[in-house]
């Protein structure tokens, strides 16, 4: 099995500093810690539909998740009514599940907004810093991509979405507003025919390119380093032809390039279904973010472990409770003329495909 990766690669760097929580209090923690809070036994309250439902994972993959986070989060607080581990996964799972303000989150579980803020910074970064071992590129779907509309040798689908986030300030905040006009991370995400994340790189605004994105990422090195054999990935019109990255004809002509078309379609459709699984999982990164940037990249890579492990699992994926809109047709930016001269030299591999298999 061949390992790749990520370059956000969401700056798994930084996640490694998780901050504890400290013994100052501000006058808000004060008169918090002052109450007496009756911790809610959700575990032994709920069933397990309910629990799901509000959670989004069950409880055994609750438990399964304490656990592979146990070694990243501390609490070095003397306080009595400190927040146990169990707790502050539950809120933040809370949040991701409701995508509200964290007020909203802070009073269903009790704790000063100060506090809740910290848990799901720590928690989410915790649960991040298990990317390596939950999301890897791997060749294995090559059959069951195959299975969708008999397109050979198709290792992934790639392509990107917008997570939706308020400014981050006034003088950088253009660079994140998209082409549609409003504020985003443009989220690039590669799948495979079980709709299992493979890659996702969540670090670039809004007003940036697919195609840019792609080629200053590690996963294109690795590309061109060889590392997916003679498989490849499929991508829309907004990146460039590659021999391991196949595109879309922009005029098909002949019967074999219309059914070459209809194929990538067809398999290619596979990230749009993971995207619009992800989203309706984890509501928070279909609404707007109203976090700092930092944490919004933490949430998404956290949302993409944690849908990638609820996959493992078979977690049936339940209707959220807000109200979610369907995403928007993708604005596809026009090819410059430096892809343009790469896609006429590698349309010959292309063209190979299209006459030895469609």
């Amino acid at each position: 099995m061949e390992v790749f990766s990520s370059d956000s690669d969401c700056d798994l760097e930084q996640f490694a500093q998780l901050s504890d929580f400290d013994n100052s209090d501000s006058d808000q923690d004060q008169l918090v810690s002052s109450r007496t809070f009756r911790r809610i036994n959700f575990m032994a309250s709920l069933t397990d539909a309910e629990f799901t439902f509000r959670f989004r994972l069950n409880k055994t993959s609750v438990e399964f998740v304490l656990n592979e986070i146990m070694p990243f989060i501390k609490i070095k607080s003397k306080r009595n009514n400190g927040i146990p581990p169990l707790h502050q996964l539950l809120l933040t799972l809370r949040f991701y599940a409701l995508g509200t303000m964290l007020n909203s989150v802070a009073d269903f579980a009790g704790v000063s907004l100060s506090s809740a803020c910290r848990i799901v910074s720590n928690i989410s970064a915790a649960i991040a810093r298990l990317y390596n071992k939950y999301i890897v590129l791997h060749t294995r779907s090559t059959d069951k991509f195959y299975n969708i509309a008999q397109f050979p040798r198709v290792c992934g689908a790639i392509d990107c979405t917008h997570v939706r986030i308020q400014s981050p300030c006034s003088t950088i905040g253009e660079e994140f507003r998209n082409r549609k006009g409003y504020f985003s991370l443009n989220v690039q995400a590669v799948c495979d025919a079980e709709l299992k994340l493979l890659n996702v790189v969540a670090r670039w605004p809004g007003s940036s390119h697919d195609a840019t994105i792609f080629n200053n990422s590690h996963l294109r090195a690795s590309c061109e380093d060889g590392n997916l054999g003679n498989r490849w990935l499929l991508g829309d019109s907004a990146y460039p032809n590659r021999p391991y990255l196949l595109t879309p004809l922009l005029n098909p002509s002949t019967s074999q390039e219309i059914r070459y078309n209809e194929a990538h379609i067809k398999t290619r459709n596979t990230i749009e279904r993971t995207f619009g699984v992800w989203k309706r999982r984890f509501p928070v990164i279909a609404l707007t973010m109203r976090l700092s940037l930092s944490n919004i990249q933490r949430v998404i890579i956290a949302t993409a472990v944690l849908h990638n492990i609820c996959k493992d699992n078979n977690i049936q994926l339940v209707p959220p409770e807000v109200q979610l809109s369907e995403d928007e047709t993708e604005v596809v930016n026009e090819v410059t003329s430096e892809n343009t001269v790469v896609q006429t030299i590698d349309d010959r591999s292309r063209q190979q495909l299209i006459l030895n298999y469609f």
